[in-house]
């Protein structure tokens, strides 16, 4: 494909990672370092494929006016297409602590949404969706939005030709997946396929199953993330578990993220179900190489990609 990807994010977020040695709550911390990047599920995906590069990135969305700035910055250095609206008030910051490999958040309100500016948000992304466009609706939705906003856009997107990724969890995402036109992928976690199933999911065929039972929603792939387990990658055709050996981690912030941007650069080239496999996984493994949304360069990470272990799992595995 040439056209662009367009990200859609409604609920964005300035992240502050703060970075400790170690996090005991009721005590006094000694912050070690702290960054502030502009984030939010689909700006972060805008930035890991823009440092993946080739491809024309679109970011959509609403930013506070009071604290655009960050964010502007971000677009201009990374050569992003920044059609988001600006609206009154200030984009929500989230905290992020940093300690001992893991990450804990502390997410803050977001901004007050008017029905005019998600008519006029959401006019602009349909306006931009080409037939063939791969668009992302990622994130909660600000609060007072209705759940199921997500799927009246799906519905709206698919009508234009465009294939739709929602990366998004809870109702809306439970919204989506009963609507008329369900978005081509979706990328739960293990506890959000656990929400969507109703039920604990404690080995791998159980979470195969459930992937598999989404797929009857109309979804075409079904990806899983599993943290250190690696991922599932399911279509009604294939079910593929991709994973890489433990490493360094500087940080897990924009992992998930940074998944969903490499599903997305293998749908832009038109690759296969395996290729796609090892991009998600090899896009997440080098993300937590570095804070922020960032990548690094497109041969480090090919290089992962081609250390990425993929094997057939259940009844089609060799």
């Amino acid at each position: 494909m040439t056209g662009p990807v367009i990200t859609l994010t409604l609920n964005p977020a300035i992240d502050e990672t703060i970075v400790l040695d170690a996090l005991a709550p009721g005590t006094v911390h000694r912050a070690r370092a702290v960054a502030f990047h502009a984030g939010g599920k689909g700006v972060n995906v805008a930035s890991c494929l823009a440092d993946w590069g080739g491809i024309p990135v679109i970011a959509a969305g609403l930013l506070g006016r009071a604290n655009e700035a960050p964010f502007a910055r971000l677009f201009a250095a990374k050569a992003i297409r920044d059609e988001c609206l600006r609206v009154p008030g200030e984009t929500r910051t989230n905290v992020k602590l940093a300690h001992a490999g893991d990450t804990t958040d502390i997410n803050l309100p977001g901004l007050e949404v008017t029905a005019s500016s998600l008519r006029a948000v959401s006019a602009r992304l349909l306006g931009l969706a080409a037939p063939g466009a791969i668009v992302l609706l990622a994130g909660s939705l600000p609060a007072g939005v209705d759940e199921g906003f997500y799927a009246g856009l799906i519905a709206d997107l698919a009508a234009r030709g465009a294939r739709v990724l929602l990366d998004s969890s809870g109702p809306p995402l439970a919204c989506a997946l009963a609507g008329g036109a369900p978005p081509w992928c979706i990328k739960p976690n293990r506890a959000e396929l656990e929400a969507l199933a109703g039920r604990r999911l404690a080995d791998a065929a159980a979470l195969r199953d459930a992937a598999r039972g989404l797929l009857g929603c109309g979804v075409s792939l079904v990806a899983v993330s599993l943290g250190a387990e690696g991922a599932l990658f399911v279509t009604a055709e294939d079910c593929l578990r991709a994973a890489l050996a433990p490493m360094l981690v500087a940080s897990t912030v924009g992992a998930g993220d940074a998944m969903v941007a490499g599903i997305i650069a293998g749908m832009h080239a038109g690759a296969g179900l395996e290729r796609i496999a090892r991009l998600g996984t090899a896009f997440a493994a080098a993300k937590l190489r570095a804070p922020g949304a960032n990548l690094p360069g497109r041969d480090a990470v090919e290089a992962l990609a081609r250390q990425v272990v993929v094997r057939r799992e259940g009844e089609n595995a060799a």
